[in-house]
């Protein structure tokens, strides 16, 4: 891991970029704001890292109430147990006998769960964690409507239960039941509708699980786009959501339920930039590019900057496009950029830097980037 690029108690001016910042007091109050809304709805808080893959935001957000974390990967997990995070679920399935080995080891220590959409998984870990002396958290992850990975709800998803349940080692926690897609619809009706779906699926299986003498403690998913549904559904009790720590231009372009542009949550999370090339009144180039920002969703907005564009990227460069309004940029100008979409961004970064008020108050390592196995 390289050096952070400031120091505690520099000015931002003198941060080197490109560099991910987090604006704190925006930051924070995006964490107290899910913690309220979890607490007075009375489901349960699990944060995903695979949005911050830090184990200091993780800390904040247990602080807060969350009873634990999600990660998507096995590396993450391993970066968050490590710091001293004691109850993780990876919410997806896990295939490969050294990597069910790796989450045995680290149940010997942490209460670990994962995913099953298949018959095969569930006698693989089982034989893992029998091996290992230990015993795993397991769910059935039923589709929804993200068309990923997931039983069919209701009758399979009550039989891979059952499977679970009879196989020794492993410990029936309930329902994985997550859908992405409906994160980023672009309206609160359509999100609305594809919610009610999941909802009617989780209903459908849980009434299933019953009946078979299968209680279900845990019905788990939820997004930033639309955690307040899942909170009120009466079924689920555990909230997965992510982004909303930072926000991105991805969640800026949904509606809210009022027609307006949502507003659930504050950016806190920006690239810092500098101005590196005047070449023309109306064009300015950026030092920070494709290594250090996602573009799969459009390039990164200018933050609190009017008349000022982002044009087109390239690996290490950005092109700003300057209205004939807005004052012209000089050399070494700073600027923070909205990534498109938080989670790769922050893959992309060794550190975050915390500011505040101007100054650098905090340095974090992001222990789990670059995590994709």
């Amino acid at each position: 891991m390289r050096s952070p690029p400031a120091e505690i108690a520099a000015p931002v001016e003198d941060i080197d970029t490109p560099a991910l910042i987090v604006d704190l007091a925006p930051f924070e109050r995006n964490l107290e704001k899910m913690a309220r809304v979890a607490r007075e709805a009375g489901v349960r808080l699990r944060p995903h890292a695979k949005t911050h893959k830090c184990p200091e935001i993780a800390k904040r957000q247990i602080a807060l109430g969350a009873v634990g974390q999600c990660v998507q990967k096995v590396a993450e997990a391993e970066a968050l147990a490590s710091a001293g995070i004691r109850d993780i679920l990876v919410s997806n399935e896990i295939v490969g006998a050294s990597k069910l080995r790796r989450l045995a080891r680290l149940a010997e220590d942490a209460r670990i769960a994962l995913c099953f959409d298949d018959a095969g998984q569930v006698d693989a870990a089982s034989r893992v964690a029998g091996d290992h002396g230990v015993e795993l958290g397991a769910l059935v992850e039923i589709e929804v409507g993200m068309e990923r990975c997931g039983v069919a709800a209701g009758a399979p998803a009550r039989d891979l239960a059952r499977r679970i349940a009879d196989a020794p080692h492993l410990r029936f926690e309930g329902l994985q039941a997550y859908h992405g897609r409906a994160q980023h619809l672009p309206t609160a009706a359509e999100r609305r509708q594809a919610i009610d779906g999941a909802i009617e699926a989780v209903r459908k299986t849980v009434e299933a699980l019953a009946a078979a003498g299968l209680p279900c403690p845990s019905v788990t998913g939820a997004g930033t786009g639309t955690f307040r549904l899942e909170a009120a559904s009466g079924v689920y009790n555990e909230l997965q959501v992510g982004s909303y720590v930072f926000m991105d231009t991805d969640y800026a372009r949904i509606g809210a339920a009022d027609g307006g542009p949502y507003r659930e949550f504050e950016h806190s999370l920006f690239v810092l930039s500098s101005v590196m090339s005047v070449p023309a009144r109306d064009r300015a180039i950026l030092d920070a590019g494709l290594k250090s920002y996602s573009a799969e969703k459009g390039p990164p907005w200018v933050h609190d900057r009017r008349g000022l564009e982002v044009v087109g990227v390239s690996d290490e460069h950005a092109k700003l496009h300057l209205s004939a309004e807005t004052p012209p940029l000089r050399l070494g100008d700073k600027l923070r950029l909205i990534p498109g979409h938080c989670d790769p961004t922050v893959n992309l970064h060794d550190w975050y830097v915390g500011v505040r008020a101007g100054y650098v108050e905090a340095l974090w390592p992001i222990a789990a980037r670059g995590a994709s196995h």
